[in-house]
């Protein structure tokens, strides 16, 4: 079988959401799947260079290939004339495409390429369809939505919704949909690096509770419910230290405007700011973390908190993260609303039941094995390509 996964970028600059087509590709490959992963160069939208990569030209890695289009003419909005007329010209030599994202202009255009070329495709909304992300430009999405997207979802031979959650909240602009309920994926890892290896790196205590937040810094990730917890607790003499993990290329404003509320109070005292993290040192702070907590506004699925829970890692999340329902049921962290005063109280509890986390932790890393490793995610994605090739033909 040959599939063709799509997305608009794949920087680090975008997240967790674009980086796990690699991962996905990969998994998908490693059971003997032809894949291709087609994106732009795209590295940001607030001036940064586009990525350094050869361009046009198949380049094989992990057992899949991948190939880079320029941004052209508008960068700003990740569109490619050259990736769709490629599309166009090789939409024949593949069984389906797996088209990651909505409301950009590339994931729109190529769907619609697909279909006048009568390739089958899944669509995997990445959270856009979303009504709390839809008030972000609301005018704009309606009217992108009802004239673009509205069209693509209707032809989709599935939508690729990542938690039941997702696929129950979404917005289909009246259209009748073939939903597919199939979680992310992560790396489970098996080799770790030393452990305090990132409480040496910064300082922190050994016998001091680490709390860890690490994800993109962005409104929607409830820092501003998150840091005066924090601060509540601090006042009322609890021991631990807060470690801030992350960066927003796109959104530099709020991410300094968070990194000053922090080292403009007493909470800058036992905190550090150590940017964004990944490969060893990532893996080490997890790793260190007693607690990782991420109170999210809204979150299709949460790639940071499967991340966490890998390394063993309970974690405290709001109930707007779309898989904390599987959380809950494993026993493998805990739950709270959007709410300053119950994340408050969620957190003086996870911080009063120290003696609970080993379990905890080790619930979470069993859950992570059962249902969000690549391998298994691999096998129902390659079910599901069957399924749907099999009803094309």
């Amino acid at each position: 079988m040959k599939i063709l996964q799509i997305v608009p970028s794949i920087s680090l600059v975008y997240g967790g959401p674009s980086q796990m087509v690699l991962g996905l590709s990969e998994a998908l490959a490693n059971q003997g799947i032809e894949v291709t992963l087609v994106t732009t160069n795209s590295n940001g939208d607030a001036g940064q260079p586009p990525l350094d990569v050869p361009l046009g030209k198949p380049i094989k890695q992990h057992g899949y290939e991948i190939i880079y289009f320029p941004c052209s003419p508008f960068k700003r909005y990740k569109f490619s004339l050259d990736l769709l007329q490629w599309l166009s010209n090789n939409a024949a030599n593949y069984d389906l495409a797996h088209i990651h994202a909505l409301f950009s202009p590339v994931s729109t255009f190529s769907a619609t390429v697909a279909r006048q070329k009568k390739l089958p495709y899944v669509l995997r909304p990445l959270g856009t369809l979303d009504p709390a992300d839809l008030q972000k430009k609301k005018l704009l999405k309606k009217l992108y939505g009802s004239l673009l997207e509205k069209p693509n979802l209707a032809s989709a031979a599935a939508v690729h919704f990542t938690s039941e959650e997702e696929a129950k909240v979404s917005e289909r602009y009246g259209t009748t949909t073939n939903d597919l309920i199939i979680p992310l994926g992560v790396k489970i890892p098996d080799n770790f690096p030393a452990p305090k290896t990132a409480r040496e790196q910064f300082g922190i205590d050994e016998t001091v509770p680490l709390i860890l937040f690490m994800s993109r810094i962005d409104p929607k990730k409830g820092l501003d419910l998150l840091l005066p917890a924090l601060k509540t607790l601090q006042k009322e003499g609890w021991q631990f230290h807060f470690v801030l993990a992350g960066a927003n290329p796109q959104d530099p404003v709020y991410e300094n405007s968070i990194k000053e509320q922090i080292t403009n109070s007493p909470l800058g005292d036992i905190s550090t700011i150590a940017g964004f993290v990944q490969g060893e040192a990532k893996l080490a702070l997890l790793q260190d973390a007693n607690i990782f907590v991420l109170p999210s506004y809204y979150e299709n699925f949460g790639i940071a908190v499967a991340e966490a829970m890998a390394t063993q890692t309970p974690v405290l999340i709001s109930n707007k993260v779309h898989i904390w329902e599987a959380i809950q049921d494993a026993g493998a962290g805990w739950i709270t609303p959007c709410n300053q005063e119950k994340l408050t109280e969620t957190l003086r509890k996870t911080l009063q039941n120290s003696q609970d986390w080993e379990q905890i932790g080790s619930n979470a890393r069993n859950l992570v094995k059962d249902k969000y490793s690549w391998n298994a995610i691999a096998k129902q994605l390659i079910t599901a390509y069957s399924q749907l090739t099999t009803k094309q033909t």
